[in-house]
């Protein structure tokens, strides 16, 4: 006893570093008693263990409980009497399936406890993993339960663009056509200018001046055409006198 407050013999360490790298590598390990079973029946526990994925071994209490230690697992309470732990490589369930299985038929075989990645499980514990489903049917089962929403969804998108457009069509039959769109807002740089401010009209240009804004022209200078042409007659109508009193004197 005192020895094993302390460091193993230098023999024992190679083994306590082998059980200490099992617990570390492996997914799980269940500690189990085997007092009672003789050669046949630990050979065939070993073949379904096997089988199941675990590897079942035997080690010294004594030097299992340095490697857990080293570790910091409290696994003293498991470690009385013989006792044989099954390194689990695989799924734990199926390996504490197996124990179950063969304890049945065997009740020599008692689980009495395990570890589970970093948590140690009770006799009660290691027991229970035995009543979970297998990990391919839990799996299986998340798969479906993940399926039913997904295909709902998808049923879902599905329908949105028909629904869709049987509304439309119904809101446009109701209305008695499409409706038309509405003008858009003028952008706010483009605004109307106010109704007292009236837009400022753009002179045109001097040779596209209106025809009707040339006739008034004409019209004026008319009066000044009329009035030229009876002072150029004045003369000749001062002239007619003189001219006959002219041939009055030669006849006389």
């Amino acid at each position: 006893m005192p020895r094993e407050e302390g460091n193993p013999r230098p023999e024992k360490v190679a083994v306590v570093e082998e059980v200490r790298g099992r617990f570390q590598s492996s997914a799980a390990a269940l500690l189990t008693e085997y007092r009672g079973l003789d050669v046949a029946a630990m050979a065939e526990l070993r073949r379904a263990l096997g089988a199941a994925g675990g590897d079942y071994k035997i080690y010294k209490n004594t030097l299992v409980r340095f490697a857990a230690r080293d570790l910091g697992l409290e696994l003293d309470d498991f470690l009385t009497g013989p006792t044989a732990i099954a390194f689990v490589e695989g799924d734990p369930v199926n390996v504490a399936k197996a124990l179950r299985d063969f304890s049945r038929t065997n009740p020599a075989l008692v689980i009495k406890g395990g570890l589970l990645g970093e948590s140690v499980l009770d006799a009660d514990g290691a027991r229970a993993l035995a009543e979970v489903e297998p990990r391919e049917v839990l799996l299986a089962r998340l798969a479906g339960a993940m399926a039913a929403p997904l295909q709902q969804f998808a049923g879902l998108l599905q329908a949105l663009p028909r629904n869709l457009a049987y509304g439309l069509q119904a809101l446009i039959d109701q209305k008695g056509g499409a409706p038309e769109p509405e003008p858009e807002a003028p952008p706010a740089d483009e605004a109307p200018a106010p109704a007292d401010e009236a837009p400022a009209e753009e002179p045109a240009p001097a040779d596209e001046t209106p025809a009707a804004e040339e006739a008034p022209a004409a019209s004026d200078e008319t009066p000044a055409a009329e009035a030229a042409a009876p002072s150029a007659a004045d003369p000749a109508d001062d002239e007619t006198p003189a001219a006959e009193a002219a041939d009055a004197t030669q006849e006389s």
